[in-house]
């Protein structure tokens, strides 16, 4: 705890550390240290497959911690030791990485990894109760995994789809305009092993097949590339080409009306 001074001379106290359902362990103790040999055999094909793809091998360390991530479920010593012996780093400078973006997990996860939005807007609109609601339905006293390993659930911060709240997200697939009821059947359903898809791409694969599908391997769910943003989305635009509105002309850029080309069916530039 820190004090400060507003301008007017009132004390401000400022709280440091770790938030109250934050991880505490980066790694947790009993995570697996090291992969069996044909494990890391296995290991070794995929990541040079991977590492194929870039200029250099340590610019390929994102998807190699999905790689792992597909492998345990989440970082574990071994995935960490095996990503940084790959890219030639050391295993702090990989857990500097990996502990930068929430997409790389520290703690075991299930099946399903549900976030509820909780950011200014979807929070305003429901985003707090579906949150609190899905808590209690599945026995959780905040983010947590039901007892049968299916479905992890945490709060997530702003997925870029506000004109849909409140959102939910499952294993990064969205779930736009939800409610308590409507949170409750995915998570029902999920943990009945019921096929569940999204408002928008392919049926749900498990936590472990995403992580690999975002490693760069292919996704072979049918409709996974299928889809275009909705009337939600859109209708910004077709307001501003109803009145006629163009950006201002940039410095260098050319007459406004260039830079404001675009086709004239919202849906065809989508």
């Amino acid at each position: 705890m820190r004090s400060a001074e507003r301008p007017g001379g009132e004390p401000v106290f400022l709280q440091f550390g770790r938030m109250p359902d934050e991880p505490g362990e980066i790694l947790q103790p009993d995570a697996r240290r090291e992969y069996p040999t044909d494990v890391l055999k296995r290991l070794h094909a995929d990541a040079t497959e991977i590492v194929g793809k870039y200029p250099q091998a340590r610019s390929a360390l994102l998807p190699l911690l999905h790689l792992v991530q597909a492998e345990d479920g989440y970082l574990t010593p071994a995935g960490i030791e095996f990503c940084a012996v790959v890219v030639d780093l050391s295993p702090a400078e990989v857990m500097a990485v990996a502990t930068f973006y929430s997409m790389y997990r520290r703690t075991p996860t299930g099946d399903y990894l549900v976030g509820v939005c909780t950011n200014t807007l979807c929070a305003v609109m429901g985003g707090d109760e579906i949150y609190a609601d899905l808590a209690d339905h599945l026995g959780l006293d905040g983010p947590g995994t039901t007892d049968d390993g299916r479905v992890t659930l945490e709060r997530i911060e702003c997925n870029a789809a506000c004109d849909y709240a409140p959102v939910m997200m499952v294993n990064w697939e969205f779930f736009d305009d939800q409610t308590p009821e409507k949170a409750r059947r995915v998570v029902d359903d999920l943990r009945a092993g019921e096929t569940v898809t999204p408002t928008r791409g392919a049926p749900l694969c498990t936590f472990r097949e995403t992580s690999r599908i975002l490693a760069g391997f292919p996704d072979s769910r049918p409709g996974a590339n299928d889809g275009a943003p909705g009337e939600a989305t859109l209708v910004g635009l077709r307001v501003a080409r109803e009145h006629d509105m163009q950006a201002p002309q940039a410095p260098g850029t050319g007459s406004a009306s260039d830079v404001a080309a675009s086709p004239s069916d919202p849906d065809e530039e989508a």
